[in-house]
């Protein structure tokens, strides 16, 4: 019995001594070196008392270290869980308590924050910095550099990705190893991804377009990736011209298009653009192929499911669309009772596929509402398919705002706004942004005769949401419009206020 997800994308490359990683300082990480440090990480986890199908929480700067961290918990058998680094001590303490993490690995800087949240859990803390320093790098330093690989099924769980529900209450998806490594070979496939390719890396990897589509990809292909620790316009201008592909969210194209620097020369080498996680505005596919002569690969995926459809590689990469399901998955549109659509009638999406998450954790209840028993996960998003068989994605039924490629779930914001000095009400909405596809905004109703401080109340937030769930703005109103039934019309909300954050506005 072997390890599939590990021998697939790990365990083949322990001797290989081609260049798997190049950082910004012009350094390199060869494929085997970087599989003699998950060794020593895998016999770290053991000795910190993790074995096969406990769980592993990481809150982490994105660095080599941390992605053999990844690769650590494949070979041992552990569930990976990579939390936000945004995420304040408040919310990681419910992803410990949940997943029952019995290790939590942060930095140095996050120690002090997480040191009673852990102890509360019953969780061991141990710190893992960008450099490779910290106290668990010490107990791995004390590690051979050879590991026994752990034997797992193709079915037992490989990680968990928390998704937050509308009732704000975050749930934890279960993913397999069949799951992430079908996804993988998927998209090589589809992508066209080969040990020639060189990935320009400049995602988070506690979500799955960096850690999975990305990572998993390159990995499977036996490429390379620049791994670059954040996202910024001078670093992708700079690495561009060793690079062959880019995997992104839309924010990255705005913003090299709004950069004089970012020409046709400097990416006309470049043999793939691939754009997820959020909405990409036609104008900036029209915007980019104007100045590059290259179209855009749009694709469709989920924390739950890895990626479902995709343009193609060949053939018309259709801007408002996400192309066609990707083989093996399939798509369809239902109406509120789950009957499938005539095609060009727009309805809820389902998918399934291998790449389809084995369920909530600990959440039976949940998983039994949006997975069915045929194995179709009811995704949540409105779409239609077109003529030609084109995905659209039109809404979504749930109130999930997805800014900058990060999920966002009102009602957890509601519930603090709430609680602020003054507020009667409150409703979160998303609306357009030129940046970052959508932007939070509150919609506050003050108490009788009370004066809002908006400005305080934003401030409020800060100790206990992340900042990328932050309202960009707070607006006061006498009511909240409602329908006869009592209802917050939220869709209302997002109508009047659609035009906020355009040019001009």
């Amino acid at each position: 019995m072997g390890n599939p997800l590990y021998d697939t994308l790990f365990g083949r490359h322990a001797d290989n001594p081609d260049v798997f990683l190049h950082l910004p300082d012009g350094s390199t990480v060869t494929y085997a070196a970087f599989l003699r440090i998950t060794a020593q990480y895998a016999g770290a986890l053991n000795t910190l008392g993790l074995a096969a199908g406990d769980r592993l929480a990481v809150q982490i700067a994105k660095s080599p270290h941390a992605l053999a961290v990844y690769a650590a918990c494949v070979q041992a058998g552990i569930v990976f869980l990579p939390l936000n680094t945004a995420y304040t001590p408040d919310e990681v303490q419910y992803f410990i308590e949940n997943s029952g993490a019995g290790v939590v690995l942060c930095d140095d800087s996050k120690h002090a924050g997480l040191a009673d949240v852990t102890h509360a859990c019953g969780a061991h803390l141990s710190t893992l910095n960008n450099d490779g320093s910290g106290t668990f790098s010490d107990l791995a330093a004390a590690m051979p550099a050879q590991f026994e690989t752990v034997p797992r099924d193709a079915d037992d769980l490989a990680a968990f990705l928390y998704t937050s529900g509308t009732t704000g209450r975050s749930k934890g998806a279960m993913l397999t190893q069949a799951n992430l490594l079908s996804n993988a070979q998927t998209l090589v496939k589809e992508w066209r991804f080969t040990a020639a390719d060189v990935l320009l890396h400049a995602l988070p990897i506690f979500h799955t377009h960096g850690l999975f589509v990305a990572s998993n990809t390159t990995l499977l292909a036996g490429g390379s990736m620049i791994f670059l620790p954040a996202f910024t316009v001078d670093a992708l201008v700079a690495h561009l011209p060793r690079a062959t592909t880019l995997m992104g969210v839309p924010t990255f194209y705005t913003r090299l298009l709004d950069d004089p620097r970012f020409t046709k020369e400097l990416v006309d080498h470049m043999r793939l653009f691939v754009s997820g996680s959020a909405p990409l505005l036609a104008e900036t596919h029209v915007r980019f192929e104007a100045r590059t002569g290259s179209r855009i690969l749009e694709r469709y995926g989920m924390t739950e499911t890895n990626m479902n459809t995709s343009n193609p590689y060949d053939g018309e990469r259709r801007a408002g669309t996400v192309g066609f399901p990707l083989p093996g998955t399939e798509v369809k549109i239902t109406d509120s009772k789950g009957r499938e659509l005539p095609q060009g009638e727009i309805g809820e999406i389902e998918v399934r596929g291998p790449n389809v998450f084995k369920g909530y954790w600990q959440m039976p209840e949940k998983t039994a509402e949006e997975l069915r028993a045929d194995g179709f996960f009811i995704t949540g998003d409105l779409g239609q398919i077109d003529s030609d068989s084109y995905l659209h994605i039109v809404g979504r039924n749930k109130d999930l705002i997805i800014s900058g490629g990060y999920n966002i779930y009102p009602k957890e914001i509601e519930l603090l706004l709430d609680e602020a000095t003054g507020v009667l009400e409150s409703a979160v909405v998303g609306v357009p942004h030129p940046d970052f596809g959508e932007t939070v905004i509150g919609v506050l109703v003050a108490e009788t005769g009370a004066t809002l401080d908006t400005d305080a109340i934003l401030e409020s937030l800060r100790a206990s949401l992340a900042r990328f769930k932050h309202p960009q703005r707070l607006i006061t109103l006498p009511e909240l419009p409602r329908n006869t039934m009592g209802k917050v019309q939220k869709n209302l909300l997002r109508d009047q206020f659609k035009d906020m954050f355009s040019a001009g506005a």
